[in-house]
């Protein structure tokens, strides 16, 4: 979790990443956060995000992301 908020915390500087739950609700992670997001994701996890996974509830806080980079390194 600590390599994810050193990503949420290079992506968006000056933002609570850790106790935010509110990154897509309050438009702070916008469509291109997402996709830098995504790539610094797979590259650090070693995971494939797949479309299905693009959707808001997994991108709205930082434990919603850790949750799902968890349940993709499962799958594989």
């Amino acid at each position: 979790m600590e390599e994810l908020i050193e990503i949420l915390e290079e992506l968006l500087p000056g933002e609570d990443v850790e106790n935010c739950t509110t990154l897509i609700d309050d438009h702070i992670l916008d469509s291109f956060g997402i996709l830098s997001l995504v790539s610094e994701i797979e590259d650090a996890f070693e995971v494939e995000v797949s479309p299905a996974e693009l959707i808001p509830d997994n991108f709205n806080s930082a434990k919603s992301l850790w949750e799902m980079i968890c349940r993709l390194k499962e799958e594989e």
